[in-house]
């Protein structure tokens, strides 16, 4: 396709290429939309405590393995091709999801989800920058939906939890995902397959890249939770994982016809741009675990209450969406990029300062200024990361631009869970140590409460009260550490400022495509 017809965009490939973004949602949605419902489905599914965070361990895994292949598949097969399987995959996964009964059924089934359903991302990316190359208004809109998607995932999946089941997590993408599939391959051609790729595919590259990606996500997701490489599993995997990196970058910096190709990282912006994208998948996923579990764990919300709490954050790069289009126009995108950093470390601050009261309006503010920090650095961004490369390259750009997302993600939550882990330990011992009951004050407290109590329990006030102590001591030691947490994730994005003056000067407006 010439550049002169790409610009003549018709109507049909426009309404198939939103059909792509709503399927882009879907999949984006998926990484989140159980995090408030865990409960509901370790119920459903007969699962321990340790085997139900693999719902969302096991979609991650095989959605970051997918996204780098997929720059070679749409090569291969064609966009429409690929993203009509990856869609079609994705909706039948779902619907087997919300029938399984048990464990293994329920890894199964996530795994060939976020496998199936983790090339339609990078798909989209790169169709929007061939059918619309320096069209701001849709990079806002596929910048809104990649941010806002994780944002809101937890509220919708709140609400469809306590209002009907756990099962529609999933069943809410059957009907979409069908429409999806049907319009994409009736409106949607922007290229020739070149099946012949599939010959010259070398299996050697592949598994050492499937080893070495999925080995990491796997090491991040459990190493917090077993304290790292003390464990076995954990420690043969990471030597996994380490081999079929070595195995994977020689083989790729030495191939002809390489499974993923990485020479768009010689490209400034793009490394640049790649490098920003991580910082903000530290953000997007680590803000959106992060709040839910505070929510949770302290306030004792359920599922519904945590969903109503957060959805301002979504809605907040909603109404940012078109400022962040319109500043990306007019002003140097670096600037843009710099002031939404600023506004996202701002709101990650904010947002650390909890107490065991905080909730809806406590959180309003915080999560507004996040938002829209968010919102202003995706649109330019992924402008300066893709906007200076070639048709040619932006299948295979696109997928790694959105894999530094999802490794950012990936890294940032392994991050949080250590800093909850090892913090708490220190914030347990710290007011521990002023909790004497040689303290007046404390003993005053055991007292009164003692006496409070002694009416209304059959056994021991004073123990009783003792034990209240104890509750309130792991409390606050569990919010002082989520406020550590969050701060950390502020501080990754003021360190990421220091990246902005290193990307090269865009033209005012996004480069063309078209252009190179």
């Amino acid at each position: 396709m010439t550049a002169a017809a790409i610009g003549r965009v018709d109507v049909r490939q426009k309404i198939g290429f939103v059909a792509m973004i709503f399927g882009m949602f879907m999949a984006i949605l998926d990484i989140q939309i159980v995090s408030s419902s865990i409960a509901q489905i370790q119920a459903g599914v007969a699962a321990s405590a340790d085997e139900i965070t693999w719902v969302q361990t096991a979609y991650l895994i095989a959605e970051i393995v997918m996204i780098p292949l997929s720059g070679l598949l749409a090569r291969a097969l064609s966009t429409r091709m690929l993203f009509v399987i990856s869609c079609a995959g994705f909706t039948a996964m779902s619907f087997l999801c919300a029938e399984a009964t048990n464990m293994d059924q329920m890894i199964l089934f996530r795994v060939l989800q976020g496998f199936l359903g983790g090339a339609m991302i990078p798909t989209v990316f790169a169709t929007g920058f061939r059918l619309f190359p320096g069209n701001q208004v849709i990079t806002v809109v596929i910048g809104l939906v990649a941010t806002c998607a994780p944002t809101v995932g937890p509220t919708i999946g709140g609400y469809l939890t306590e209002t009907y089941s756990w099962h529609w997590l999933f069943l809410i993408n059957v009907l979409p995902g069908v429409a999806v599939t049907a319009l994409v391959w009736l409106l949607i051609d922007i290229d020739r397959p070149e099946y012949r790729i599939l010959r010259t595919i070398e299996p050697i590259g592949l598994i050492s890249m499937a080893v070495f990606l999925g080995g990491l996500e796997y090491v991040l997701d459990e190493g917090p939770r077993w304290d790292w490489f003390e464990d076995g599993s954990v420690r043969l995997i990471a030597s996994a994982s380490a081999i079929g990196a070595a195995i994977f970058f020689w083989r790729t910096l030495t191939s002809d016809r390489p499974v993923v190709e990485l020479r768009a990282f010689l490209n400034r912006n793009f490394l640049l741009g790649s490098l920003l994208q991580f910082v903000l998948g530290i953000g997007l996923y680590g803000a959106t675990y992060i709040t839910p579990l505070f929510l949770g764990r302290v306030r004792g919300y359920n599922a519904l209450e945590i969903g109503n709490t957060m959805f301002i954050g979504g809605l907040s790069m909603l109404f940012a969406a078109p400022v962040a289009g319109a500043l990306s126009s007019k002003f140097d995108p670096r600037a843009v990029i710099a002031g939404g950093f600023g506004l996202a470390a701002l709101g990650l601050y904010l947002n650390s300062i909890l107490t065991a009261d905080s909730a809806f309006w406590e959180l309003f503010l915080p999560q507004a200024v996040r938002g829209v920090g968010f919102m202003l650095s995706m649109v330019p961004v992924t402008n300066l990361a893709l906007g200076t490369l070639s048709p040619e390259q932006l299948n295979n750009a696109s997928g790694l631009f959105n894999l530094m997302r999802n490794l950012g993600g990936a890294i940032g939550l392994a991050g949080i869970n250590t800093v909850l882990t090892d913090r708490l330990a220190v914030h347990l011992s710290r007011l521990s140590d002023h909790l004497s009951l040689a303290r007046t004050q404390v003993q005053a407290f055991v007292d009164r409460t003692s006496d409070r109590l002694g009416g209304q329990i059959a056994g021991d006030g004073t123990m009783a009260a003792i034990r209240q102590l104890s509750a309130i001591l792991n409390r606050e030691a569990t919010i002082l550490t989520f406020s550590d947490c969050l701060i950390v994730m502020a501080a990754c994005f003021a360190v990421a400022l220091v990246l902005i003056p290193l990307v090269a000067k865009p033209k005012v407006g996004g480069a063309s495509i078209a252009a190179h």
